[in-house]
This record gives structure tokens, C-alpha cells and sequence, in this order.
């Protein structure tokens, strides 16, 4: 913008139709601010003055030459708004008309002449006075220019053409395009939108950029019309078909009433009654029903309300009220099937056959929920159905992994589209019986947001005093549970939330041990996938060794579907060797997988197993961790090296195996003595603890008694045995703390060849309940004290 003036301290020469010198303009005047309207240049517009100060300076305006400035407030409600209350850029106005009303305010009819910035205010007796700076914006005379004005008067006319609010006669009276500034001014003053857009558009600093600007305004605002007049159309369009509907289903009812196709209606509901009196429903579902049921007559069969209430009835016809399975409580036919299911799992199996037996003395179904957890690959899914199977109930399975909505418990209500019960009801339509056995699979992966807690919606179902009376949303009535056996499974216990666990019995289900895999193998693993690929017996044998060496080389794991994937690969290159060679000679000849040929068909061996050292070293003692696919040793190594008596630890170590190392560098500082290391061993030298593969994360609270061996053997130079392996927590006073997963470490330094393993005292009832086939060739030694563990592990 730009000042333009005749030469005179207070007036400047405002170009008009009649030539430069039509219209002079002052530089100071009186001001009326305006509340809720922005007047543009070329615009004549009536306000209704009501202030008192609007009305001084309306009058003042009258006496001289009825110049006036308007500029739109900020904030609408202040009654005697300041320079700041007010926005900087204004219009230069020509008072045209005025009408006094008798209350004391003036109706005026107002023409906009010129854009004017706000330079000071100063307030009078009864009004406010402005001065203010002209603003001039050029015309610009360029190809691009000439096209926004077109572009711009294009998109109006849509605008308007769209617009229910501006008369179609807006654009009849429209400046020429060659006037390109009346005709900027002339559309935003049109615009449909909040005052401070427009007030926005008023200050722009050039043509150019107002009427970009204006085109911006124009197309949000027009496509904003075209989806209302979408939304419009859509309405209508759906209104006429329901009338439509409404008129045509009318028709219907008087020509079925003329045919006597009423009757069928009156059967259908005949028919429902009967299946409702038969379906053996408690009172109150069987009220619910009957209810619903008097509804449908009334109702046209094509109608919305009638499609529900079908759809509910049959919902509640379809479960089983009264149907149940009759129960195989022969405890030894049931141990027989878990037998012939599953090899190992003594406990898990034990504690099954007590619920059972339990089960045939009690008769009713109050015990716990039995919750089988473990690593993946163990058995709990299948375990479950065997259990079905002993029991000779039907079994349904449900997947709670990654389930976040409450409805898939609960149901959705009826009032929903599309509404459906939840998943628990489902499955006991699937089932067909009131007393199925119902695994709720991956509890410990369920989650929760904002459509609900499934969790706690399965409190009801898993809980023996409430899901005699469950209640899903859809069907409205109460759903007996309690003869339902349930059974869950998890992979990790802590990750079930704390009240479902409160309300289940953990069996824990570790990993299988190499005896048991091979068994499993034998008697499940290999027919199956023989069956699979289609080889007959005889067609392929596997070497005992082989499979050995499949479990030992080819996988790790808890479980056994990694063993099952290799017994699969080593089939299907069976059966394709067997399809060759029967084309060429038509003879099949028998495979037999060595430990030989094994690498012929599963590639190199990808585990490779710890061994001892070939050599006692001092700083290097061999710790027991687990895992969860199995247990595994864990090589400690220290050293100490001239330094300021920092302790560096590496290997990516958690935090409590950090706790543990720090714990074990005071206990051999405080006994140095004691422990026959040097006085100056520690003196300006840092101590460097590391654990090998450091990629691995490591953590746990068993590496204590390794860890405290490894830096006592480091600072006195006394080897640690290799053929001795450890695990255990310390205390600073020295003592030796219980740990977990002793089946899996004590087989894990079975399988490196370890001959003596140290064990917490504590542990000594776990030691008590394994396999002598774990034991065996291992010499267990009880530790109380760290004194206990360096006087089998040093070498002194």
C-alpha cells in the first residue's frame, strides 16, 4: 500500500468516476466502531447507530463533511473500545442518509469510499476521533492479474449459483472486469463468512494478494455447498423411498388380506410359541420371548423391527437351555486318552485326573479354573481338547489375543445395526450343549481401550458365583455358565490381569525335556507328518540319533513345533525324492534319516551348543540361565586392569544382573581378607565384568553366586573349575538366595557336558521333585553361603 495526497497536511485526492479531483479525503475524522460488520470501498450499507459516542461522532460527521471512519472492533462486547480494542485497518465512509428513530438512535445509510490505517485516537466529550493513514493499493496492468479477476468472478458466480443466501441478481449488478477493485470489494462484501475472514481480506496489502486470497475464501466455501446440496439430494432421495415403501408395503397388506396369506403370518408366530414352550428356557427368558413374540403380528414383514425380532428369537431358540452331554468320569479311560495324547506332562495330567475325580464325588462344577501356562509349542491347546475328549464333552475354543472390545464378550445391544451376541454365547450355540469344556485361549494377551476392558467383562464368566446368571447385552436375559468347564492358557502369567488371576489354578507347563521330545517324535510327530505327505509306512525311517540330533542341533525351544517344521521338511523332500525316482524305475525305495544324511535335508545345523573350556581359567565361571525356550549356560568373565577402581559392565546386562555384579564387587571387597585376595588387588585398578554374545539381552536374579566366583578367582588369580556350573542369588552378607527354572538349567549343563552344579539350599524340595533322568551323571551340590560355592568351584 501507498500514501497518495494533494499536497495538503489533511486531505487526500481519492481518484472518483468524474475525474482525480472528485473526492478529497480528510486526515482526521470522527470514528464509529462497528460490533459486527465489516464495510468494504464501494459498498452502501445501513447501521443502526446505538452508543452514545457512535452517535456523537455520527453528528460531528453531519456538521462538517460528513466523512466518517468505520473499522471493526475485536472483541464485539466492549462498549468503549481503545486504539488496541480496535483493528488497525478501516474505511473511509460517507454518511448518505440518516433516520432517527425515537428511542434515540439513528438508522444510517453508509457508502464505503477508501481502505485507511489507524494511526492515533483521541477521545472527545461525547465521541472519538481518529487520524488516520491512507492506503492507495495500484491496479496492476499484467497478463497473470487479468486472469485472477476472471478466475475470481468465475468462482463467484458458482458461489453464488450454489449460495441459498444471495439473490441471483448479486451478479446482474456486478462491476466490470476492467474495474477490478470495485469488483473485489464488491464480492468480499458478498461473502458469506465470519467477520474476521473479511476484516482479514480489508487489510491485504495488494490486489494481487486480496483477490488470491478471495479465490482461497471461494473454493473452501463452495465446496462446502456442493456437500450440502449432496447431503440435501441424498435426504430427499431417502425420504420418497421411504414413502415409496411405506405406500407399496400398504398395497401389500390389503391384497394379502384379499389372498388369506395372514394365516401364514399366524403360523409362523403358532410355531415360534411351540419352540419357545419345548426349548426348555428359565421363566424369565421364556417371558422375555413371549414378549418379543406378540410384537411380530403387528408388525409388517418386511419391516426393520420385524427382521430384529426374528433375528433375536431365533438367537435364543438356537441355544442350549436344557441340552447337555452326558459325563465319562472313568478316571482311568481318561488317563488313557491323556496318555495317548500327549507324552510327559506328569503334573499337568495329575491334576487334571484330581479334577475329575473331584468332578464324579461333587458332581458340580465349582472349582477353580484351571489356567495352563507356558512357553509356545507345549501343549496347552491341545491338552485341552484332550480333555474334551476324556470327558466326552464337546469343546470350543476361543482366541483372546489382541481382543480390546468389551462387545465381544458382552455382545452389542439390539439397538445397533447389525448388532450380534458376544463371543461367549456364540460358542455355546456352536457347541450345541450346556456343559461344554471352553478354552479361552492367550488370556495374557487381551487388551483394552476405549470401547471397554474385556477383562473385566470375563470376570463374570469365569467367576463360579456369578456366571450362573451371565448377561449378554443382546440377548437382555440371564445365560447359566456354571456348567461349563473352563480352561485357559497363557505364555506368561504376569501378563494376566491380577482379578482373572485370582480367580484361576496355574498349571505350569516348562519346556519338554530331550527325552520327552524324542518320545513325542516317535509316537506323534513323525506319523502325523508321514500321514501328511503321504508316505506309507516303511517309506521313511528315522534313526534315533538323528532325531537327536534334530532336537539338539536343528531346534530351540520349550516346545515342539520347531521339531515338527523339520520332521515336515524332511517328508516333503522324501516324497518328492520317492515321486522322481518311481517315474525312472517304479520301484520305492526306503529312506532312512542318519545323523549323515541330515544335513542333506535340514542344511547346516542352526543351534549351536555351549561346551565346557578345554581349560581351567581364572576370572571365567560358568553360570546356569533360562530361557524361554529351555535353559542355557552363561559364561561370566572378569577382569581387572590399572584404572581409577571403576566397575565396567558389558554384555547387555538388565538391571538386576547390574544389581548383582555391584552387590558381588562389595561382598569380595569387604572379605578380601577373608577370601584370599591381595590387599592391593583393588588399589587404582577398574574391574571389567562381561558376559559374552553381547547382542543378547541378559537379566535375572540367579547370576549372583557366578558372577561373585568369576571377580573372586580374577583379584586372587585362582582358576575356577570348568566342570563346575552355578546359579544362585547373593545378599551382601554372603548368603546364597532360592531361583527358578531349575529343571531347565540343570539339563541345560547336562547337555554342555558339566559334571558338578551348584545350587541354592532352598532349592533343595524342587531338586526332590525331577526325574532321576534329569539328574543322572550331574553331582548336585547345596550352597548356603558364598563360602559353600568358592570351595567347590576354586582350584586352589
Amino acid at each position: 500500500m501507498s500514501d497518495q495526497t494533494d499536497g495538503s497536511p489533511n486531505a487526500l485526492v481519492f481518484p472518483g468516476p468524474d475525474g482525480p479531483e472528485a473526492t478529497v479525503l480528510p486526515w482526521e475524522m470522527p470514528l464509529l466502531p462497528l460490533r459486527d460488520i465489516v464495510v468494504f470501498p464501494f459498498m452502501v450499507v445501513p447501521i443502526l447507530v446505538i452508543r452514545d459516542t457512535s452517535v456523537g461522532a455520527l453528528q460531528a460527521a453531519l456538521v462538517h463533511d460528513r466523512h466518517i471512519f468505520l473499522v471493526l472492533q475485536r472483541n464485539p462486547e466492549t462498549e468503549a473500545p481503545e486504539i488496541d480494542d480496535l483493528h488497525t485497518v478501516g474505511v473511509v465512509s460517507r454518511v448518505l442518509q440518516v433516520l432517527k428513530l425515537p428511542n434515540g438512535t439513528a438508522k444510517v445509510l453508509i457508502e464505503g469510499i477508501s481502505r485507511a490505517q489507524v494511526e492515533s485516537l483521541q477521545r472527545g466529550d461525547d465521541y472519538y476521533r481518529v487520524k488516520v493513514r491512507h492506503l492507495v493499493r495500484e491496479v496492476e496492468n499484467s497478463q497473470r492479474f487479468k486472469a485472477l479477476v476472471r478466475s475470481m468472478l468465475n468462482s463467484f458466480s458458482n458461489y453464488v449459483k450454489l449460495s441459498k443466501n444471495i439473490p441471483d441478481e448479486v451478479l446482474m449488478n456486478m462491476p466490470p472486469v476492467d474495474e477490478a477493485a470495485r469488483l473485489a470489494d464488491t464480492i468480499s462484501s458478498h461473502l458469506l463468512v465470519k467477520q474476521e475472514v473479511k476484516q482479514q481480506i480489508l487489510e491485504t496489502s495488494s490486489m494481487s494478494e486480496q483477490i488470491t486470497r478471495l479465490l482461497n475464501v471461494l473454493a473452501d466455501e463452495t465446496e462446502i455447498l456442493e456437500l450440502e446440496h449432496t447431503i440435501d439430494r441424498e435426504v430427499k432421495e431417502r425420504l420418497q423411498k421411504s414413502q415409496k415403501d411405506f405406500y407399496l408395503h400398504e398395497q401389500m397388506r390389503v391384497i394379502r388380506e384379499e389372498l388369506g396369506e395372514d394365516d401364514e403370518i399366524d403360523g409362523e408366530v403358532r410355531e415360534l410359541e411351540e419352540r419357545i414352550k419345548k426349548s426348555g428356557m428359565p421363566k424369565d427368558a421364556a417371558q422375555k420371548a413371549m414378549e418379543e413374540l406378540n410384537k411380530l403380528p403387528r408388525m409388517h414383514v418386511m419391516s426393520p423391527e420385524s427382521t430384529v425380532i426374528r433375528n433375536y428369537l431365533d438367537w435364543l431358540l438356537s441355544l442350549p437351555w436344557k441340552k447337555r452331554t452326558r459325563d465319562n468320569l472313568d478316571i482311568e479311560a481318561a488317563k488313557a486318552i491323556l496318555d495317548e495324547d500327549h507324552y510327559g506332562l506328569e503334573k499337568p495330567k495329575e491334576r487334571i485326573l484330581e479334577y475329575l475325580a473331584v468332578l464324579k464325588l461333587a458332581r458340580k462344577n465349582h472349582g477353580p479354573i484351571l489356567c495352563f501356562t507356558g512357553p509356545p509349542g507345549t501343549g496347552k491347546t491341545s491338552l485341552g481338547k484332550s480333555v474334551a475328549r476324556a470327558l466326552g464333552r464337546r469343546f470350543v475354543r476361543i482366541s483372546l489375543g489382541g481382543v480390546r472390545d468389551e462387545a465381544e464378550i458382552r455382545g452389542h445391544r439390539r439397538t445397533y445395526i447389525g448388532s450380534l451376541p458376544g463371543r461367549i454365547i456364540q460358542s455355546m450355540k456352536k457347541a450345541g450343549t450346556k456343559n461344554p469344556v471352553f478354552l479361552l485361549d492367550e488370556i495374557d494377551k487381551i487388551g483394552m481401550d476405549f470401547r471397554g476392558d474385556p477383562s473385566s467383562a470375563l470376570l463374570e464368566v469365569l467367576d463360579p458365583e456369578q456366571n450362573s446368571s451371565f448377561s449378554d447385552h443382546f440377548l437382555e436375559v440371564d445365560y447359566d455358565l456354571s456348567e461349563v468347564m473352563f480352561i485357559t492358557t497363557a505364555n506368561f502369567e504376569d501378563n494376566i490381569p491380577a482379578p482373572l488371576l485370582d480367580r484361576m489354578e496355574i498349571i505350569r507347563l516348562s519346556g519338554y525335556l530331550e527325552y520327552e521330545k524324542l518320545g513325542i517324535a516317535e509316537k506323534h510327530l513323525i506319523p502325523k507328518q508321514m500321514a501328511a505327505c503321504g508316505l506309507k509306512e516303511g517309506m521313511v525311517e528315522f534313526e534315533i540319533p538323528a532325531i537327536r540330533k534334530i532336537i539338539n542341533s536343528y531346534t530351540a525351544e520349550a516346545g515342539v513345533r520347531s521339531l515338527e517344521r523339520s520332521f515336515a521338511g524332511i517328508c516333503r523332500k522324501v516324497a518328492r525324492e520317492i515321486v522322481t525316482t518311481r517315474k525312472k524305475t517304479r520301484t520305492v525305495k526306503s529312506r532312512v534319516i542318519t545323523t549323515r544324511n541330515l544335513q542333506k535335508y535340514l542344511g547346516i545345523p542352526k543351534v549351536q551348543e555351549k561346551r565346557v573350556e578345554k581349560a581351567d581359567t581364572a576370572g571365567l565361571a560358568v553360570g546356569l540361565a533360562w530361557t524361554p525356550v529351555g535353559g542355557e549356560i552363561l559364561y561370566i568373565e572378569t577382569s581387572l586392569m590399572p584404572g581409577k577402581g571403576d566397575l565396567i559392565l558389558t554384555g547387555h546386562l538388565g538391571d538386576v544382573m547390574k544389581e548383582s555384579a555391584r552387590a558381588a564387587l562389595t561382598y569380595a571387597k569387604a572379605n578380601q581378607v577373608a577370601l584370599g585376595i591381595p590387599a592391593a588387588a583393588f588399589e587404582n585398578r577398574d574391574v571389567h565384568i562381561h558376559v559374552p554374545e553381547g547382542a543378547i539381552p541378559k537379566d535375572g536374579p540367579s547370576a549372583g553366586v557366578s558372577i561373585v566366583t568369576s571377580l573372586v578367582s580374577a583379584a586372587s588369580g585362582v582358576p575356577v573349575s570348568r566342570l563346575v556350573g552355578m546359579t544362585g542369588e547373593i545378599t551382601l552378607r554372603g548368603l546364597v538366595l532360592p531361583i527358578g527354572g531349575l529343571k531347565e538349567k540343570l539339563l541345560a549343563a547336562k547337555r554342555s557336558g558339566i559334571k558338578r552344579v551348584i545350587i541354592p539350599r532352598k532349592n533343595e524340595a524342587d531338586l526332590s521333585e525331577l526325574n532321576s533322568e534329569i539328574t543322572d551323571g550331574l553331582k548336585v551340590i547345596m550352597a548356603e553361603h558364598v563360602d559353600d560355592v568358592l570351595r567347590e568351584a576354586l582350584i586352589r
